[in-house]
C-alpha cells in the first residue's frame, strides 16, 4: 500500500540573534497522505518542529522575505525524517497517518468494559446454573 503526501505550513515562529534577523525558530505543519489505492482515503498528522537560533549557519542564511514554503518544507523532512536518530520521527508520523485512514475505513472498532464478549449482560444472567443461582 502506497501513499502520496501532501506537506503544509500551518504557522511559523521567528526568532532573532545578533548574527541574524527574522529567523525561523519554529514551525507548525500538517502532512495529508492519500491512500493509492483508489478509494481516495486520506490520514493526516499535525506536527510542531524547533529550530534552534543558536545553530543557524548563517553563511546559507536566507531572508525572511526571500523563502518559500518548499524550502521551509524541506528543513522540516530533513528534521523529522533525516539520518540524525534524535529528531527522526517518521516512523510515528507514518504509523498515526496509517491509524487515520484505518479508522476512516472503518476497519476496527474500539469496545468498551462492558461490550466484551467475556461481560454478562445483566439483563440476562441467571447466574451459574442458569436458574438465578439456586
Amino acid at each position: 500500500m502506497g501513499y502520496t503526501y501532501e506537506w503544509k505550513i500551518k504557522g511559523l515562529r521567528k526568532g532573532n540573534s545578533t548574527d541574524v534577523s527574522d529567523a525561523i525558530i519554529g514551525t507548525q505543519w500538517t502532512v495529508t497522505a492519500t491512500d493509492e489505492v483508489g478509494d481516495g482515503i486520506t490520514g493526516e498528522f499535525n506536527g510542531a518542529t524547533p529550530f534552534d537560533l543558536h545553530t543557524i549557519n548563517t553563511g546559507s542564511f536566507t531572508p525572511f522575505s526571500e523563502l518559500t514554503e518548499e524550502q521551509v518544507i524541506g528543513w522540516i523532512k530533513n528534521t523529522v525524517s533525516g539520518s540524525n536518530k534524535a529528531t527522526n520521527y517518521w516512523d510515528h508520523i507514518e504509523s498515526r497517518i496509517v491509524r487515520d485512514i484505518t479508522a476512516k475505513r472503518g476497519s476496527y472498532s474500539n469496545l468498551l468494559e462492558d461490550e466484551l464478549p467475556w461481560k454478562p449482560n445483566p439483563t440476562t444472567y441467571n447466574g451459574p446454573h442458569g436458574n438465578g443461582g439456586a
